[in-house]
């Protein structure tokens, strides 16, 4: 493929840290090596002497001598080389046997850090970017600057619909308008509708990909969270043009602090995020690195899967809770489709243009957090029927008496309406 017509404006002009590539070089020198390169600074002076951790699982471990100064001094911008080594095993085992010749993976400040320096290489002012829609509100914000021009990829309760989509684009080509470089998908629990695309789905829109000469960033944070008896079909497996950047995420099984994400695709693509985190953060925190490391170690993918699979338990149990609320106080004022992963209902109120006043000043009234629809739109000021609502959190009685408040605000708006009227 011909990435560098790909690459933004921005992209093109980044250059490599000649000190940030020195990493490289003294992280991989023999032993015996005196380095005067780089100003490291000498990890003596650091004031921790050990880090001690205990798994709730028992297991325990510590951060102490050579790990520990691992885990307190610069690293490389890619990402700890051994702890790159397992995640490429976990790729493999997950979405088939990469070639690593061509591929590989670089540890990423979770999978949105990743992403926006993706599009950073990857879209200039003004480009037009197929999104699903709706479309996570970070990602909207994420493009904002670019003032972009967005094609929509609807979704329906299996997510993107390929059909529109390519009638969609093949209008556009027909038009003679300028065709998209980068097509943004969040394949499994969707946020926020909780979709996950079918398998056949994921064939359909990697030939479009094809047709149309796209870049994919499959963005699949919720990858771990799906309530399926086997691990959903990736597009990445599917890629054999080296057009799938692929983005997974720690933050929902291990923990939203550590910062953890994984890029795989193309390894030109991911050098040209690699020269953007030289540049900006220098690269992911070393601590969260060789903890997760060394939990990868005492555990073994073995155990870290088991791990998965009781994360995906627990909100799978807590969705069967939230949509048995729902049905016990939502009938008749609104509608709703079942997750398939992920954290969220998508609900439909019935007979209501616009949820925002509703939910953003009548809910704070009846103690109850929920989301418009609208912020999920491309065009945030445009009225939605929907709320978003977050089954991650909350007990299941908290989940109950949630949807009894949030009904009893639905029929104070149908109420605030006919008087409108």
């Amino acid at each position: 493929m011909d990435y560098d017509s790909r690459l933004s404006d921005i992209s093109k002009r980044r250059e490599p840290s000649i000190l940030r590539e020195l990493v490289e070089v003294i992280h991989a020198a023999p032993k015996g090596t005196i380095s005067f390169a780089t100003g490291m600074p000498n990890p003596s002076t650091f004031p921790f002497a050990e880090v001690s951790v205990k798994m709730k699982t028992g297991e325990e471990f510590t951060l102490a001598g050579s790990d520990l100064d691992a885990a307190l001094q610069y690293q490389s911008s890619t990402g700890i080389e051994a702890l790159r080594g397992v995640l490429q095993e976990l790729i493999d085992e997950d979405h088939g046997v990469q070639d690593w010749d061509t591929r590989c993976v670089l540890v990423s400040s979770g999978s949105m850090d990743g992403i926006a320096r993706a599009m950073d290489m990857l879209v200039n002012e003004g480009d037009p970017v197929v999104v699903q829609h709706p479309l996570f509100v970070g990602i909207e914000t994420m493009l904002s600057p670019y003032k972009p021009e967005y094609i929509h990829a609807e979704q329906d309760r299996d997510g993107i619909i390929p059909s529109a989509l390519r009638q969609t684009l093949e209008n556009r080509k027909r038009s003679g308008k300028k065709m998209p470089k980068v097509l943004y998908v969040n394949p499994t629990g969707a946020n926020p509708t909780g979709t996950t695309l079918t398998t056949d789905r994921k064939r359909e829109i990697y030939k479009l990909a094809q047709d149309f000469d796209l870049i994919i960033l499959e963005d699949d944070a919720y990858y771990y969270l799906h309530f399926f008896e086997d691990n959903p079909t990736s597009i990445l497996s599917m890629d054999t043009d080296g057009r799938v950047i692929r983005f997974d995420s720690f933050s929902k099984v291990l923990s939203a602090g550590l910062r953890l994400g994984i890029v795989t695709g193309p390894k030109i693509l991911v050098r040209q995020i690699d020269l953007h985190m030289q540049s900006s953060i220098m690269h992911t925190s070393s601590m969260a690195q060789v903890l997760a490391h060394q939990l990868f170690q005492v555990w073994g993918i073995g155990k870290l899967k088991k791990h998965f699979a009781n994360v995906r338990a627990f909100y799978k149990e807590r969705r069967d809770i939230m949509i048995q609320a729902a049905e016990k106080h939502l009938i008749g004022l609104a509608q709703w489709s079942l997750p398939t992963g992920g954290m969220f209902l998508w609900i439909k109120v019935n007979n209501v243009k616009d949820t925002s006043a509703m939910v953003l000043s009548r809910g704070l009234d009846k103690k109850i957090l929920l989301v418009p629809g609208r912020f999920f739109h491309t065009d945030t000021q445009k009225g939605s029927p929907y709320i978003r609502a977050s089954f991650s959190v909350s007990s299941p009685d908290e989940i109950d008496e949630g949807m009894a408040r949030l009904a009893a605000i639905i029929r104070s708006e149908k109420t605030f309406v006919e008087m409108l009227r």
